[in-house]
């Protein structure tokens, strides 16, 4: 009942503002120009695009016709028409694992996702962005992406970010990927850590240079965008985490960049085994260090590669064992990565496209072991509309592998 309560209040919602709004979708109705101007195909973002959020939003070299409203106070931004967009993501799927049963299925995954997008610039250096979940794979997630943005704080190219992101944005974004298979080593949490590069609130600072270096800093809660306490805290513990990194466009084809993320974590844990020794209550800390360098390529706007290494340390981990009794495993070790290739005949003119995906992912713990391939094949019905075809085989073990083929479709209007 709650959740058909939360999809009741947002379709109102959206039936109420509609008409205000006409703006759907919001930036390429705002600025009256194609999708393709800052996607190819959607929702991965070209070099014009990135730049464009990255300045809060707007166009450097073009205005947007009428968007406040004239108030005739200077210190007051009213968006004339409030900008809104909607992403629909629908499958259907066939899936083998290889198992006992050797089990075979099929499912209609439609939808797979159904979000409200909404961001836009509130002044000369302020902007804003969120999007809500009205459905993830079946369930009300909710807010995601949430933030407020100052550009171009100084007057130079420093911008400070404060809300909830993606940890790993600075790197590559998860959510503007083509493939229905994730970036796994970004998800990767041993036992029960609540640390990865998924979302986080904080704030985020980035600057960039007239040398094409780019720094970007995050300080992090370290624990996700869970609900908050009886207290309204978000962070459950006293620590803060940082991540860093570096990154320097080497030429007009190739960014190479690095990043190290530093967190701790306190462990409150009951019935726990310690080298075979029951211990009641366990109370201490995991000390979480990652870094690893990234690369990209891009050919002509034709091709692209992306390439992901990481490596993560814990020094505290507490994970199930076979036996179903929790243990505690220190200083655990995992690494991982992947790389993508994308390939675009016709640059941002292409109709079609085909992307290659490869995860792995090897840790002490061998439940986190992980390796996958993918391969995707998309047709640009609409440049807002894209038909997807994707096979996925995961390979990690034996006894855990599956495929899985999908058809559907990506729709943002």
């Amino acid at each position: 009942m709650k959740r058909f309560v939360h999809i009741g209040i947002a379709v109102i919602f959206v039936l109420l503002i509609t008409d205000a709004a006409q703006a759907i979708p919001a930036f390429a109705r705002k600025y009256n120009m194609s999708c393709m101007t800052c996607h190819n195909p959607i929702p991965r973002l070209k070099a014009y695009g990135d730049s464009f959020a990255g300045n809060g939003f707007q166009l450097e070299d073009r205005k947007a016709p009428r968007y406040t409203v004239e108030t005739g106070d200077n210190l007051l931004s009213l968006i004339r028409n409030f900008p809104l967009a909607v992403r629909l993501d629908g499958y259907a799927s066939i899936e083998h694992h290889k198992n006992k049963e050797n089990e075979t299925t099929t499912d209609f995954r439609t939808p797979f996702l159904l979000k409200l997008l909404s961001g836009g610039s509130l002044s000369e250096h302020l902007a804003y962005y969120f999007y809500f979940y009205m459905d993830e794979r079946g369930e009300v997630a909710g807010v995601e992406d949430a933030y407020l943005m100052y550009n171009n704080l100084f007057n130079i190219d420093l911008d400070i970010y404060l809300g909830q992101f993606q940890v790993s944005d600075p790197l590559f974004k998860r959510e503007l990927r083509l493939t229905l298979e994730d970036y796994h080593i970004y998800t990767v949490s041993p036992g029960i850590s609540n640390i990865n590069l998924k979302y986080d609130k904080g704030v985020m600072v980035t600057l960039g240079t007239n040398f094409g270096t780019t720094i970007v800093g995050e300080v992090l809660n370290g624990n996700g965008i869970g609900e908050a306490n009886e207290n309204w805290q978000f962070d459950n513990d006293k620590y803060k985490n940082l991540m860093g990194r570096v990154s320097q466009d080497v030429s007009d084809f190739l960014r190479i960049g690095a990043f190290t993320y530093y967190g701790n974590e306190a462990i409150h844990f009951q019935d726990l085994y310690i080298d075979s020794e029951k211990i009641a209550t366990y109370d201490g800390k995991n000390e979480a260090v990652l870094w690893g360098p990234d690369m990209s390529i891009a050919l002509n706007d034709k091709f692209e590669f992306n390439l992901q290494y990481l490596q993560r340390t814990d020094s505290r981990v507490i994970d199930m064992d076979p036996k179903g009794e929790y243990q505690l495993y220190k200083d655990v070790k995992t690494q991982g990565g992947f790389g993508e290739i994308i390939f675009t005949p016709k640059g941002d003119k292409s109709r079609w496209y085909l992307v290659g995906l490869y995860n792995w992912t090897d840790s002490d713990l061998d439940d986190l072991d992980f390796q996958s391939a993918s391969i995707q094949a998309g047709y640009l019905l609409r440049r807002n509309v894209r038909l997807v075809s994707e096979y996925s085989y995961n390979f990690s073990h034996e006894n855990r592998e599956w495929w899985r083929g999908s058809l559907g479709f990506v729709a943002a209007f």
